[in-house]
């Protein structure tokens, strides 16, 4: 699966990275909470998409599974080691030729923070 995680595409098998959770404590979960936790993880390191791929798919996974039309996800922190509060986060439903040119992009070396942002963030129009 393709999942747009702020800058990079993340290719990865969902069921591969579920949660070893009971599926009652899992169904529990909300997508706040997911969103709670990435909060949190990008608080801690805000490059997290670059520096731990495995993590970001794995937080990409949590949300699919509680979201499964999102297939984009953007986390804003102001800096390193910020409140988990201060950290602004955003969902997105792709389409495939997006998250093709996307990953075309990605693989020629091409795809930027403002790329990204062009094409589907929209942070910078003025």
């Amino acid at each position: 699966m393709l999942f747009l995680m702020n800058d990079v595409i993340l290719n990865f098998d969902a069921a591969e990275l579920t949660p070893p959770v009971t599926r009652d404590r899992f169904a529990a979960l909300s997508l706040n909470y997911v969103g709670e936790l990435g909060r949190e993880l990008f608080a801690q390191e805000p490059l997290l998409h670059h520096k731990d791929a495995e993590r970001a798919e794995r937080l990409a996974a949590l949300i699919v599974a509680k979201a499964p039309e999102v297939n984009a996800a953007l986390f804003v922190a102001p800096g390193r080691g910020c409140r988990p509060d201060m950290v602004q986060v955003r969902y997105a439903q792709l389409t495939l030729e997006v998250m093709a040119s996307l990953l075309h992009r990605q693989k020629a070396g091409a795809l930027t923070n403002l790329e990204a942002d062009r094409q589907v963030w929209r942070r910078l129009a003025a």
